[in-house]
């Protein structure tokens, strides 16, 4: 009986460890384009494990079927407008695109197929940067200042209507603050709470799905146009990372990266000053402890297994955004393209 006992716990013991969270150690990706065309593509989302969503320049939308390849694509217009999408989000039954620029004009699924337009702000300096959802019915899109504050639209119904907070309501945040629409990763989401990466030196915190704010500071320094962080993502309640740096100098490598370890509370700048530079996009790989991070830009591919201590480059293969379709295959947009990544 006692040698049975001992046998059952080695056998718990082994399963325990091999469902046990840990870093893949990555060492190559292998990438394989799926869709190409005259776009450039910024937003990207996965509607579901078989089908990816995404929205680009020139009013393009549509989606590709992960496991065929195959590709839908339409052109949204409106007016004589030539939109650009760099927002999208969805829930269990409806896909959004938010365009960016005066009007911005948010779309959903319609009951016909077609999109319908269920949102439009115009006015001077009306840019929004990044939407997503907590749920089915509760959603949020952050763009930069305008009218008074920071622009946040909330809704409460399935995005069927939206509505801009009230200035009173918003943190009061410098008047040339915004945030850089460059993946649609400015907000990340956890349970009920919403951390949104500024242009500045702030996080605008929120831990009731928008209902109040808080500003954390950062400690990064911005000292000429277009530096700051572009992106952030949270593992779970308490890890988070962002990274960014400046586009138009992709080589500064300096105050471009931080990490939260208790939940946005506090944040520390990370391989400062270390590889890589500029990048617009930061995804933690699924089911790593939060050990493993991907960041894309157009300066290439490059990947972390400790949590953003150390990073090595992957490849010189540009894009601007990536999702994760499980913790080795993920899928990457940007000029001109979508491509599927495998991570080895």
């Amino acid at each position: 009986m006692d040698k049975l006992l001992f046998i059952l716990g080695i056998i718990t013991l082994v399963s325990s460890c091999s469902t046990q969270e840990r870093s893949h150690d990555f060492s190559s990706v292998e990438i394989e384009t799926v869709f190409e065309d005259s776009v450039s593509i910024r937003a990207i989302e996965f509607l579901d494990h078989n089908t990816l969503a995404f929205a680009g320049s020139g009013g393009m939308y549509g989606s590709v079927d992960v496991n065929s390849g195959k590709v839908r694509s339409n052109v949204q217009n409106y007016d004589s407008i030539a939109l650009g999408f760099r927002a999208v989000a969805h829930t269990k039954t409806d896909f959004f695109m938010l365009s960016v620029g005066s009007p911005a004009l948010l779309y959903k699924t319609g009951a016909e197929g077609e999109m319908e337009l269920v949102y439009k702000e115009k006015g001077e300096g009306v840019f929004y940067d990044a939407m997503t959802f907590w749920n089915d019915e509760e959603g949020i899109a952050i763009g930069d200042y305008n009218n008074g504050c920071f622009a946040i639209i909330l809704t409460k119904d399935g995005g069927n209507t939206w509505n801009r907070l009230p200035c009173d309501d918003i943190p009061d945040l410098n008047e040339n603050t915004g945030a850089y629409a460059a993946s649609n990763t400015n907000i990340a989401v956890v349970g009920d709470k919403a951390w949104v990466i500024t242009s500045k030196e702030q996080v605008l915190y929120t831990p009731d799905k928008g209902n109040t704010w808080k500003v954390v500071e950062i400690p990064i320094q911005i000292k000429e146009m277009y530096q700051g962080i572009y992106s952030i993502d949270f593992y779970d309640a308490m890890n988070g990372f962002g990274i960014g740096g400046d586009f138009s100098k992709p080589e500064l490598k300096e105050s471009n990266k931080i990490k939260t370890l208790d939940g946005g509370k506090t944040w520390s700048l990370v391989a400062d000053g270390e590889h890589p530079g500029y990048k617009s996009c930061v995804r933690y790989v699924p089911n790593t402890g939060a050990k493993d991070l991907v960041a894309v830009g157009f300066t290439g591919i490059s990947y972390s297994r400790d949590n953003g201590v150390t990073w090595d480059p992957l490849s010189d293969e540009g894009f601007y955004t990536i999702r994760f379709l499980n913790d080795s295959i993920a899928f990457a947009a940007g000029r001109n393209r979508i491509a599927k990544l495998t991570f080895q």
